[in-house]
C-alpha cells in the first residue's frame, strides 16, 4: 500500500477540463519576425505598444471537432469562446492589414493588385512586387509558430493536431479562416490558393474591381459561407453580392434573411439581417458579431448565437439548391 500511494503521489494528475486562453507575441515565438513600416506593419507603434500581440482559445470540456479557426483582424473573445464551446480551436494571428490605405490606390486599381498583396501577406510567397513579406510575418509563418508554441505549452488542448508529421507546416485542411471586414476578404483570397476546411466571411469580401474571387479555387465552392447586415454600406452598394457570386456561392441557394429563418436556413451559404441599427451603417458593418451594437435580449444574450453556430458546424456538403446570379450584384462598383 505504501508503494502505491509513493506511485500515485509522483504521477501527474490529469488536467480538468476547463477553458485555456492564450496571449502572446509573434516577435517572442520566432526570433526572424520583423516589422515593415512602409505599410504600417509594426512590431511596435511609435509609443512602444506592441502591435504583435497574438491570442488562443480552447475549452477541453467541449466535444473537439477537429478544427482550428484562424481569426483575421482584431481578435474578438466573446466569438471565441462561443465557438471553443462548438468543440473549436480558436486563434488569431497578427498580419499585414495597414497597407489597404497606403497600396493599389488607383481607380481602378486593375483585376489582382490587392488579391496579390492579400495572398503574399498570407502566404510570404511572392505574388506581388508591390510588397516583400517574408514567411516568418505571413498569416501561415505566424500562424504555424503559434501552433508549435501552443503544442508544447498546453499538450491537454491537443494542438498538434494541427501539425503535419514534420511540424514545419499546418495542416490545412483542418483549418477554418475566418475574418469579418479586410480579414474575410483576405480569408477568402487564401482559400482560392489554398484548400482550407471552410471561410466564414463576415461583412465581405470586398475588393471591388477586382476579379480574383473568379479564379479557380483550391477550396471547393460550397465550403464558403458569408454573413452581413444589409445596411453595412459594402452591401447596399452590393460589393459582397458581388463578391459572393465570384465566389460561386449562389450554387448552394438564395440569400436568406436570418430574421425570417430558422437553421439551417435552406442549407445556403448567403445569410443576411436586417435587425434595427439606427441606420448606422458603421454598427451594421460589426453587429454581425458579438460585440456592442450586436442583436441581443434583455438579458444580454446574443440572438444570432444560431447564425453562428450555423456558419461555423454545418456540413459543408448539405447544400441548397442554385439559384440564378443577380445581375445587379455583378454592376461595376465605385470605390
Amino acid at each position: 500500500m505504501k508503494s502505491l500511494s509513493l506511485l500515485l503521489a509522483i504521477l501527474p494528475l490529469a488536467a480538468k477540463p476547463q477553458l485555456y486562453e492564450f496571449k502572446t507575441r509573434a516577435s517572442e515565438l520566432d526570433s526572424k519576425v520583423k516589422e515593415y513600416p512602409e505599410i504600417g506593419f509594426l512590431i511596435k507603434d511609435k509609443k512602444g505598444k506592441a502591435e504583435d500581440t497574438q491570442y488562443a482559445s480552447v475549452d477541453t470540456s467541449a466535444q473537439s471537432r477537429g478544427r482550428l479557426v484562424i481569426w483575421l483582424m482584431s481578435p474578438n473573445t466573446k466569438l471565441f469562446h462561443q465557438l471553443n464551446k462548438y468543440g473549436l480551436h480558436t486563434m488569431q494571428v497578427a498580419y499585414a492589414n495597414k497597407w489597404f490605405s497606403l497600396c493599389c490606390k488607383e481607380r481602378p486599381v486593375g483585376p489582382h493588385c490587392r488579391g496579390n498583396i492579400r495572398l503574399e501577406a498570407a502566404t510570404g510567397e511572392d505574388h506581388t512586387n508591390v510588397v516583400a513579406i517574408a514567411k516568418p510575418d505571413s498569416i501561415k509563418g505566424r500562424a504555424l509558430s503559434f501552433v508549435k508554441y501552443l503544442a508544447k505549452k498546453n499538450p491537454e488542448g491537443e494542438w498538434g493536431q494541427f501539425l503535419n508529421s514534420k511540424k514545419d507546416d499546418l495542416l490545412w485542411g483542418k483549418i477554418i479562416l475566418s475574418g469579418i471586414s479586410h480579414g474575410s476578404t483576405t480569408s477568402a483570397r487564401f482559400a482560392k490558393h489554398t484548400k482550407v476546411a471552410r471561410v466564414v466571411a463576415f461583412s465581405g469580401p470586398r475588393d471591388q474591381y477586382q476579379d480574383w474571387q473568379a479564379l479557380p479555387s483550391a477550396t471547393p465552392k460550397n465550403r464558403f459561407f458569408g454573413f452581413t447586415h444589409i445596411q453595412d454600406s459594402g452591401w447596399e452598394a452590393d460589393h459582397y453580392c458581388r463578391s459572393w457570386e465570384l465566389l460561386g456561392m449562389h450554387q448552394f441557394g438564395p440569400i436568406v434573411n436570418v430574421e425570417q429563418s430558422k437553421p439551417p436556413y435552406g442549407n445556403t451559404r448567403r445569410l443576411i439581417t436586417d435587425f434595427d441599427v439606427k441606420n448606422d451603417a458603421k454598427v451594421a458593418h460589426g453587429a454581425v458579431i458579438p460585440r456592442k451594437g450586436s442583436l441581443a435580449d434583455k438579458e444580454g444574450n446574443y440572438l444570432h448565437e444560431p447564425v453562428w453556430r450555423y456558419l461555423f458546424t454545418h456540413p459543408v456538403d448539405s447544400v441548397g439548391k442554385p439559384v440564378p446570379m443577380d445581375d445587379s450584384c455583378m454592376k461595376k462598383q465605385k470605390q
